[in-house]
């Protein structure tokens, strides 16, 4: 396999995964702006949607989007337990992966863009505030998610890593900010970050 990415975006998340899972990949850098890949590739050939995450497979296809990406690579070794494989819990984990893709995730990548207007990113940091109680809620005094490890971790993890660079005041979720703290540790991600030149 071999995942496209952009170092810190979204395609961290199955970065993290291939590593916590052991999958053997490759990894190619792409430049969004210039939609090329480090190689001199032209990444709308690769996916035409235009930005990362892309997965290429064994066979030649092209899976993209982090909450479907998440759910292939964990179905690759079930017996890690990154998502359940089956049942109401395998759901419960998917809703709270599209919930950190659609309610989270989405407006945060918003406050980037520079020609937001004031007004706007008032709002979007009012709906993010909104949205960040809910999973707060959701956590509660738990170390994860839903208890233990899962693929919506690695997520909001990745996520939450935005807030300094949009300038997004974390300090109201000390509990989301101490989750991100065990996140960072796990030796998985460490190896993620460190190949993408975060750490």
């Amino acid at each position: 396999m071999k995942l496209y990415f952009a170092p810190g975006a979204c395609s961290l998340v199955p970065h993290i995964l291939l590593e916590e899972l052991n999958l053997t990949h490759e990894l190619e850098q792409v430049d969004l702006k210039a939609k090329l890949t480090k190689s001199g590739a032209d990444f709308l050939a690769i996916n035409s949607k235009g930005y990362v995450p892309a997965l290429a497979l064994d066979n030649g296809h092209v899976l993209t989007e982090v909450s479907v990406l998440a759910q292939y690579l964990c179905d690759q070794r079930p017996e890690a337990g990154l998502i359940p494989a089956s049942g109401e819990a395998r759901y419960q984990l998917l809703s709270l992966l599209v919930y950190i893709s659609t309610e989270i995730h989405k407006p945060m990548g918003s406050l980037f863009n520079p020609n937001a207007s004031e007004d706007a990113r008032k709002a979007t940091q009012a709906l993010l505030t909104r949205r960040l109680n809910w999973i707060a809620a959701e956590l509660g005094d738990k170390n994860y998610l839903t208890g233990s490890y899962s693929a919506a971790d690695a997520y909001l993890f990745t996520v939450l890593n935005w807030a300094r660079l949009v300038h997004f005041d974390m300090t109201p979720w000390s509990t989301l900010q101490a989750l991100g703290a065990r996140v960072v540790q796990r030796p998985a991600v460490q190896r993620a970050m460190q190949a993408e030149g975060l750490l």
